[in-house]
């Protein structure tokens, strides 16, 4: 299974499951990552967490925590 944590930077992924539960997974959807999106990996910080992303023409910053539960192709 590839995660939104394994995509490199510059490299786009379409979601296809949220492996989440509860507040987790409806904060991710809130945030628009919903299945079918296309996300795009603008930078990842020094240290690897957070992440900078592209969703649906806005710039979202996500944990590495959150980023395993997406699951991409």
């Amino acid at each position: 299974m590839k995660t939104l944590k394994d995509v490199k930077v510059g490299h786009t992924a379409k979601v296809i499951k949220l492996h989440g539960e509860g507040a987790v997974r409806r904060r991710i959807m809130d945030m628009g990552i919903t299945k079918g999106v296309e996300v795009y990996v603008r930078k990842v910080a020094p240290l690897g967490d957070p992440f900078e992303l592209r969703v649906r023409g806005y710039e979202l910053s996500l944990r590495k925590a959150d980023a395993e539960i997406i699951e991409v192709e």
